[in-house]
């Protein structure tokens, strides 16, 4: 009994906690948003934590639905470390659009118990369970700005393109229960080792894999993305960038290894189609955009595409570096949104790449660190982006996989082009004239790009927290295989 609620504890708490605060904000006699988010920001960090803190016991719960490892206790910590900063950046913008209410914090907290049931499923089942609770959350945070159009248009846009993708899931998941017998990952591998691969199976793998695309905004079924990006209020589009995209690209790295590991090459031309069309619809699509969320609705699906160039390679060290990416990806993503967050004049909130017209001028410390992100995402040495770059293409090369290293130079390619928007933006900030001055933001918003910066800046992070942190995500990347 103790080591299965040792085993769900980081679940238990989440969804013990977003009950009692959705009651408790429910009968509060007082606007409690305030408060309840600050409990919501603990109780994030210490599901992020609690693995580490009972000694990351590992093993099966719930007769198999669910697995506990190495990797779900690395993924659920950067989720819940990423959704508490998100959630932190939402204070001072919702209280001045008149938008803080409680339920976004509850939102929220089932959002990431969706993501932590996603990051340990062992089954069909229980992979569908999380990704619709996490969809369902997503929905609404999406329109939570009731009041606004373009809030409303980006969550019905979102609601139905998602119940698309959730049909696309159930038709594979049906395809390939009926074509084994089981919905359970060890059962299918095992289905699929003594009979071998037939049709269905195989169309019922790319179905589910077409699911999950939409889940990452992976091209095509990236379609959502600039919309939802744009319309969302901007801390929401924040989170949407970081916690969900880490959760569903975990979820398709352990889908593939487990129950389709034995079939790597039927699914490895999928990805790799996946991933060039990802990296050049997000690279030519940002090249015409004006207005910067939209910007970085493009940026993302171009860094989805590198993020499966790794999990193409079938190998620990591809599991290991789309890890490392994405985990520098996410610091990068908060730290931008966190930045665009300060694009506030006294007339409200800008959002056009030429509102940052000399940035440098009149905020030197904000274009310094904007540089860094932009910098990181283009991959320049010697920011953290280009060595999330480095571990996320060198065991395609490293596979001998003719095919893959045409991939790498296709991603190489698409990261020069890439180039000319991050490139732009840093150009806007420092040799425009400048615009009016931004108001003065709030101490979160600063730290929090600070710190972003700071982690994005290799000779300061990399003395102290590299090798250790290498060693946790290949410990991770290892117990999947």
């Amino acid at each position: 009994m103790w080591q299965t609620l040792s085993l769900i504890a980081p679940e238990l708490l989440l969804a013990f906690s977003a009950s009692n605060l959705l009651v408790s904000g429910a009968f509060a006699k007082k606007d409690s948003a305030t408060s309840i988010r600050y409990f919501a920001v603990a109780i994030l960090i210490g599901y992020a934590l609690i693995g580490f803190i009972l000694g990351r016991p590992v093993g099966e719960a719930f007769s198999g639905l669910l697995v506990v490892d190495e990797f779900s206790y690395y993924v659920k910590a950067v989720i819940g470390l990423s959704a508490a900063a998100a959630l932190m950046l939402t204070k001072d913008y919702f209280q001045s659009e008149k938008l803080d209410r409680f339920e976004f914090s509850v939102l929220t907290l089932y959002c990431v118990l969706g993501m932590s049931i996603m990051a340990s499923a062992n089954s069909l089942l229980s992979m569908y369970v999380g990704i619709e609770m996490q969809s369902l959350a997503l929905y609404i945070m999406a329109a939570f700005n009731r009041d606004s159009l373009r809030a409303s248009e980006a969550g019905l846009k979102y609601f139905v393109l998602g119940a698309l993708s959730s049909g696309l899931l159930l038709y594979g998941a049906s395809l390939v229960y009926g074509f084994t017998g089981s919905i359970e990952f060890p059962a299918i591998a095992s289905q699929i080792a003594q009979n071998g691969v037939n049709s269905g199976i195989i169309a019922g793998m790319v179905f589910l894999l077409c699911g999950l695309g939409f889940k990452i905004s992976a091209a095509p079924f990236h379609m959502w993305t600039p919309d939802v990006y744009e319309g969302s209020p901007t801390p929401v589009t924040g989170f949407f960038a970081s916690a969900p995209k880490f959760a569903a690209m975990a979820l398709i790295a352990r889908m593939l290894i487990g129950p389709f590991g034995d079939i790597a090459s039927q699914w490895q031309q999928v990805i790799i189609v996946m991933a060039v069309l990802s990296m050049f619809v997000g690279t030519l699509g940002a090249l015409q955009q004006s207005n910067i969320k939209r910007l970085m609705a493009y940026s993302s699906i171009s860094n989805m595409g590198y993020a499966l160039v790794p999990l193409a390679a079938f190998s620990v060290a591809g599991v290991k570096g789309m890890l490392i990416f994405m985990s520098i990806y996410v610091i990068t993503t908060i730290g931008v949104f966190a930045a665009i967050l300060q694009m506030r004049i006294r007339n409200g909130m800008v959002e056009q790449i030429s509102d940052l017209g000399g940035l440098s001028k009149t905020n030197m410390p904000l274009a310094a660190l904007m540089t860094i992100f932009m910098m990181s995402l283009l991959g320049f040495p010697p920011m953290m982006g280009f060595f999330g770059k480095w571990f996320a293409f060198t065991p395609a090369i490293s596979s001998g996989n003719t095919a893959l290293i045409v991939l790498v130079v296709l991603a190489l390619v698409a990261s020069v082009i890439g180039a000319f928007y991050y490139l732009r933006i840093v150009k806007t900030m420092w040799f425009q004239d400048a615009n009016e001055e931004f108001v003065t933001a709030p101490a979160i918003l600063k730290n929090t790009v600070l710190i972003s910066g700071l982690l994005l800046f290799p000779l300061l992070m990399l003395p102290f927290i590299s090798i250790p942190l290498q060693n946790i995500i290949e410990r991770a990347a290892q117990s999947l295989f």
